[in-house]
């Protein structure tokens, strides 16, 4: 247990906040990481990130006892890490996602619409071309027919008439919550995730594996889908300097910038108290 005074579980999301922008995690942070784990305080690394990168997202936080991938529908318990346990693994149907997609296109206009359907090592996304997405590698020229042929894990759609905030803004009054769950990640799309999934209720999954109250939770993010989140842990929500508006004014503190290894800095000082 850790010593009174300290948070019983910290969350982290990874890009943009413990991730630098050269997409590296410094040895420093890695060194805070694993003190505050030898302090008794499990560490989940909660992300964005589909189970197809699991292996770097394990790379990017090594001391993480648990994993909140795919915005939280993937949840990951690896504190033993020769047998890592799901504990949680949603998707979207792909009935829905069509019918979603149509909504929205008949609202906005076209859009540029790719899905991740699988979760094996670095398996690329399906879809549309664009040249804006960052990682070309992972990525495989499908027909909307074929994406919408299976369940996805998530979707992620942009156009070049609505910035991505007033994309989000605009599907969340069009996709009814209890259709799906609309967030944006900063990369320039909005993401369509499973209904009641975003990164509290993954968090969620594993507060009440380990018999955590919210209000000893402490997380830390950079963007609206780590909002979720901020609203539900209650000992403390920490942005980087570098975050989104949205996420700066739901914080109870501002922590250096990603870049200037924030996350950790704040941690060491709380371990130094």
């Amino acid at each position: 247990m850790p010593r009174p005074g300290l948070p019983k579980l910290i969350a982290t999301d990874l890009d943009g906040t413990l991730v630098r922008s050269d997409e590296t995690v410094s040895a420093y942070t890695h060194e805070v990481l694993d003190r505050v784990r030898a302090a008794g305080i499990p560490i989940v690394g909660a992300t964005g990130r589909g189970p197809r990168l699991t292996e770097l997202t394990r790379n990017d936080i090594r001391a993480a006892d648990y994993l909140v991938m795919a915005g939280g529908g993937r949840v990951v318990d690896q504190v033993d890490p020769t047998n890592p346990v799901v504990l949680r693994d949603e998707r979207l149907s792909a009935a829905v996602l069509t019918e979603l997609l149509n909504a929205l296109e008949d609202a906005v206009g076209p859009l540029t619409v790719m899905v991740e359907a699988l979760d094996g090592h670095e398996e690329p996304l399906w879809g549309d071309f664009d040249p804006s997405w960052p990682y070309p590698e992972r990525f495989q020229a499908r027909s909307r027919a074929e994406c919408l042929s299976v369940d996805v894990i998530k979707a992620f759609a942009r156009t070049a008439d609505h910035d991505v905030d007033a994309l989000l803004d605009a599907a969340r009054r069009i996709i009814p919550v209890t259709h799906a769950t609309v967030t944006q990640a900063g990369l320039g799309f909005i993401e369509i995730l499973p209904p009641g999934v975003d990164k509290a209720s993954g968090l969620s999954v594993v507060a009440g594996a380990l018999g955590v109250d919210p209000a000893e939770v402490l997380v830390f993010g950079d963007m609206p889908n780590d909002l979720p989140m901020f609203e539900w842990a209650g000992w403390g929500r920490v942005a980087v300097s570098n975050a989104h508006p949205t996420v700066r004014r739901a914080a109870d503190e501002i922590a250096l910038r990603n870049d200037d290894d924030g996350v950790a800095v704040y941690l060491d000082r709380l371990l130094s108290r």
